[in-house]
């Protein structure tokens, strides 16, 4: 499983803030407005920026040897999860993020100040949660095996099924 771009990252949470400006531009040209982001959300994808985070902690500790209890399955949950969460975060600081540019496009409309910081502090917790998510995953890496005893294993491989007995 290869890393995660950061481009890659940075190219979706571009793309779908550029599709939310032109959504949210499209509702306004209706008449219509969006509700305001609750400040909830961006409280929640804070501490779900904490628990990624902690779980990587926890993994890397267990790469280093300080942590023998955990197990591998976690491990690579944990991987799964930090992968997880750079995406989201990636979608979420675009949807986020053009909210608030659209909003502080027209500054004097209405609420917009309330709705640009409000989505402004999203996009904000949006990006922490990308952040803990390539940090996870860059501590969930095993480091290749230093010598070469197991017939070319790494730590983490699988030997050989061995072959199945011959049908009577």
């Amino acid at each position: 499983m290869g890393r995660t771009r950061r481009r890659a990252l940075a190219a979706t949470a571009l793309g779908v803030g550029l599709l939310t400006w032109f959504v949210v531009r499209g509702i306004e040209g209706r008449g219509g407005l969006l509700p305001p982001v609750p400040w909830v959300v961006a409280l929640v994808e804070t501490v779900l920026a904490g628990v990624v985070g902690v779980q990587g902690w926890q993994v890397r500790q267990y790469v280093q040897g300080h942590r023998p209890t955990l197990s591998g399955l976690r491990a690579a949950r944990t991987l799964v999860l930090a992968r997880a969460a750079a995406w989201s975060g990636a979608l979420l600081l675009g949807w986020y993020g053009g909210q608030a540019l659209r909003a502080l496009a027209e500054p004097g409309r209405g609420d917009n100040a309330d709705r640009a910081a409000s989505a402004g502090g999203a996009a904000g917790a949006a990006l922490l949660l990308v952040v803990a998510g390539l940090l996870a995953e860059r501590w969930c890496r095993v480091p290749p095996p230093e010598d070469d005893e197991g017939g070319g294993r790494g730590v983490g491989a699988v030997a050989p099924l061995p072959d199945p007995p011959p049908a009577a």
